[in-house]
């Protein structure tokens, strides 16, 4: 049996003495208990608890016993492969300091600090899907700082739509970097319509509002009027016949706006009442024919022995009774009924156009007329051109028969 050698009859004394050596060569190989003059990039950041507990490790396999247990001489090593391997490098090269990551700063979000770079943004915020990968892409999650989570979480982890911050991500510009928060609130500034755009607005809805009640006077004038117009005629000639049948006396004269008599165009098939009067509100509107009176230009009436029995009426709208009296030809009859008597006339002659002053068309022999002695004429006068009142067009006719009502109806009539 070998004899132990002087320094090796104490194991504990020489495992401590070799501990509190600080020579580095004395360190043991790697992947035992790391120098702390000599450590790698690992052992660099190892944290401060573990070195401090390896320590205690330590203390407690000195001051424990041990068995003496015999170990063989160590072999010497090579100081270029220790090197290599230990430190990096070799002998004739210096070893190599450790390469150490940078370290990232934490990115800051916008809903908890004011401001921000842009490469910030551009790492918080990703740039938006186009339009065919929203489609099928999933909801995004909300990113950012506390405040962005807090506020994703009560929304919904949705904006609301049409939000300035939505309506700016939507308006990006075409090289694909977000807008900065100023730059969304003077987007959004910029949507919001001027003052000229509301003033062209309003306008444009007063025109059309102007356009529609136009549109509905004209179907009052052209359509309502007549039909409204045709029921009053209508009950004041039924109410005429009824007194008529009812045997009231005749007055001596009638009052303005009053029925005495009817009046038929066989032709044109116009049966309407003739009322005293030419007042456009108390007669022609109301559908009626006026017989010219003392009020406007005094003219005779039918059972006088000479004169001229002239009327009016309208030939648009209103129950137009005279619209197509410029299709009358000399020989139509023009029948006039009163309480008593039928009064036929011969359509004479016709005056296509004249100025509203020449009311030498009414005097007792009509001027332009072809008359030229006294007689019983009937004159019928209405506006012209269809749908003016520039002009006026003149129909004369010459009284032929007067026959009683208790003979019956005039042939002209009966036809």
């Amino acid at each position: 049996m070998t004899t132990l050698r002087p320094e090796r009859e104490g194991s504990g004394g020489f495992e401590e003495a070799v501990n509190g050596l600080d020579d580095p060569l004395n360190d043991p190989l790697p992947g035992q208990h790391p120098s702390p003059w000599f450590r790698t990039a690992e052992g660099a950041q190892e944290p401060v608890q573990q070195q401090a507990q390896q320590q205690a490790q330590q203390q407690a396999q000195q001051q424990s016993p041990q068995p003496q247990r015999v170990e063989p001489e160590p072999e010497w090593y090579d100081p270029e492969g220790y090197a290599q391997d230990w430190y990096g490098g070799t002998a004739d090269q210096p070893a190599q300091e450790p390469v150490r990551e940078p370290v990232r700063e934490p990115v800051r979000d916008d809903e908890t600090v004011a401001l921000r770079t842009a490469d910030t943004r551009r790492i918080a915020e990703p740039e938006p899907p186009s339009e065919a990968e929203a489609d099928d892409e999933p909801e995004p999650v909300a990113t950012g700082g506390r405040a962005a989570r807090r506020k994703a979480a009560k929304k919904g982890g949705r904006r609301r739509a049409g939000s300035p911050r939505t309506e700016a991500r939507e308006g990006q510009e075409d090289d694909g970097k977000p807008l900065t928060r100023v730059e969304a609130r003077q987007a959004a500034r910029a949507a919001k319509p001027t003052a000229g755009v509301i003033a062209s607005r309003a306008i444009g809805e007063v025109f059309i509002t102007l356009g529609v009640l136009m549109l509905l006077f004209v179907t009052y004038q052209l359509w309502w009027s007549n039909i409204r117009a045709n029921q009053l005629a209508g009950n004041a000639r039924h109410h005429l016949e009824d007194d008529w049948a009812s045997g009231k006396g005749k007055p001596d004269s009638f009052e303005p706006g009053q029925g005495f008599a009817i009046l038929y165009i066989p032709k044109l098939d116009v049966v309407v009442p003739i009322a005293e009067g030419i007042s456009k509100p108390k007669v022609l509107d109301k559908g009626m024919v006026g017989h010219y009176d003392k009020s406007s230009i005094p003219t005779a009436m039918p059972e006088a022995k000479t004169g001229n029995f002239a009327l009016a009426g309208h030939r648009n709208t209103h129950g137009e009774p005279f619209r197509y009296i410029n299709r009358l030809e000399p020989g139509d009859p023009i029948v006039v009924e009163t309480q008593d008597t039928y009064y036929v006339y011969k359509m004479a002659s016709v005056l296509r156009q004249t100025s509203p002053k020449n009311t030498a068309v009414l005097n007792p022999i009509p001027v332009g007329s072809g008359f030229t002695k006294a007689g019983r004429y009937i004159t019928l006068t209405t506006c012209t051109p269809e749908f003016t009142s520039t002009y006026r067009m003149i129909v004369w006719g010459k009284m032929v028969e007067e026959r009683p009502r208790s003979k019956g109806k005039p042939d002209a009539l009966v036809e």
